[in-house]
C-alpha cells in the first residue's frame, strides 16, 4: 500500500498545476462556528436528516463527520458546479464562511447507532483491516483507522482531517462512492486521486462487503475538539 500511495503522490505536483486540482497535503485546518451553522442547514436536513442523520440510504450521514472532510466536500461541489448534481444549486450562494459553519455544525452532531452490530470476522472486516494482496486490494485502515473513525494521525496535522470517518455510514452511499472512485474519472483532489487508485481493484462483491461492514460499525460520538 505504501508503494502505491507513494507513486500516486509523486504525480501530484504535475496535476496540482492543472485545472482546479486541490492538493490537500498542505490544506489548512478548518475553523467554523457550529452555532452559526445551525441556522444555515435548513435546506440540508431535507435530504441529510435532522442533525445530519440521513433517513434515505442514498444520502450520506453528515453527523460526527470530520469538519475538514465536510468542508472540502462542500467546496468541491461549489468548485465543480456540475449541473447534474443536486448539490450544485445548494452551495452556489454560500460563502466560504458559510461552508465552514455548516461543516462545524454537522461535525458536532452525534451519528445514529447502526441497526446491527459489526461482525469482526466478516469478509468486509477482513478486507478493511488486511486488504487482499492477491487481488491488489490495500487495507483501508491505513487512512481510515482501525475502527473506521478517521485517519490514525488525525490531530497531528490538518491534512489528516480531510480523510473521512466511515463508521455507521449508509451502506448504499458507501457502495456508490466506491464504485464512483473505481469507475469514474473524477479525481480533483489529492485524496480522491489516491482513492481512485485504491478502488480500481475492488469488484462489486468486495464493495458490497466493505460497505456492509462499515455501515454496521458504530461511530464514536463527537469529542468536542471541533473548531
Amino acid at each position: 500500500m505504501k508503494c502505491l500511495i507513494a507513486l500516486l503522490l509523486l504525480s501530484l505536483p504535475l496535476l496540482a498545476g492543472a485545472g482546479d486540482f486541490v492538493d490537500l497535503r498542505d490544506a489548512p485546518a478548518i475553523a467554523g462556528d457550529a452555532a452559526a451553522g445551525a441556522a444555515k442547514v435548513t435546506v440540508c436536513v431535507a435530504c441529510h436528516g435532522a442533525e445530519g442523520n440521513a433517513v434515505v440510504p442514498v444520502f450520506p450521514a453528515l453527523a460526527a463527520q470530520h469538519p475538514g472532510y465536510l468542508y472540502q466536500s462542500l467546496a468541491g461541489f461549489r468548485r465543480r458546479a456540475d449541473p447534474a448534481s443536486p448539490m450544485t444549486p445548494q452551495v452556489q450562494a454560500l460563502s466560504d464562511a458559510d461552508l465552514r459553519d455548516v461543516a462545524a455544525y454537522f461535525a458536532s452532531r452525534r451519528r445514529n447507532a447502526p441497526a446491527v452490530s459489526a461482525p469482526m470476522d466478516s469478509p468486509g472486516a477482513r478486507l478493511f483491516h488486511d486488504g487482499d494482496p492477491q487481488r491488489g486490494i490495500a487495507p483501508c485502515q491505513g487512512c481510515h483507522g482501525a475502527n473506521a473513525q478517521g485517519h490514525p494521525l488525525r490531530g497531528s496535522a490538518p491534512r489528516y482531517d480531510y480523510y473521512p470517518a466511515l463508521a455507521a455510514q449508509s451502506a448504499d452511499y458507501l457502495a456508490a462512492r466506491l464504485r464512483h472512485y473505481r469507475d469514474g474519472s473524477q479525481a480533483d483532489t489529492s485524496n480522491a486521486l489516491i482513492m481512485r487508485g485504491i478502488a480500481r481493484n475492488l469488484d462489486d462483491a468486495a464493495i458490497t462487503e466493505l460497505a456492509a461492514w462499515l455501515a454496521s460499525t458504530p461511530r464514536d460520538p463527537p469529542s468536542g475538539d471541533y473548531p
